[in-house]
């Protein structure tokens, strides 16, 4: 009879547990900052030369493609002419 007491006591702190656990997590979510409306992805390229990301706007165009920098596109298209 006292190991049935004992394993209603441990299920019963279990739920209470996982219940506390369950509110918290939605109060986190209705607490995170609604996503931004208007906000479009931004095409993204890689430079030639040393192959780091940037955004398409920001990109130094090239007759071989898009380059992070002026003297990037210079080093594999040689000075603008």
């Amino acid at each position: 009879m006292k190991y049935l007491l004992v394993i209603a006591v441990v299920v019963v702190a279990f739920w209470i547990w996982r219940n506390n656990r369950r509110a918290e997590a939605a109060d986190r979510a209705a607490q995170r900052p609604p996503a931004r409306p208007g906000t479009k992805p931004v095409t993204m390229v890689a430079c030639r030369v040393c192959g780091t990301h940037l955004p398409h706007s920001e990109a130094v165009q090239g007759h071989q493609g898009a380059y992070c920098s002026n003297e990037h596109r210079q080093h594999l298209e040689g000075p603008a002419g």
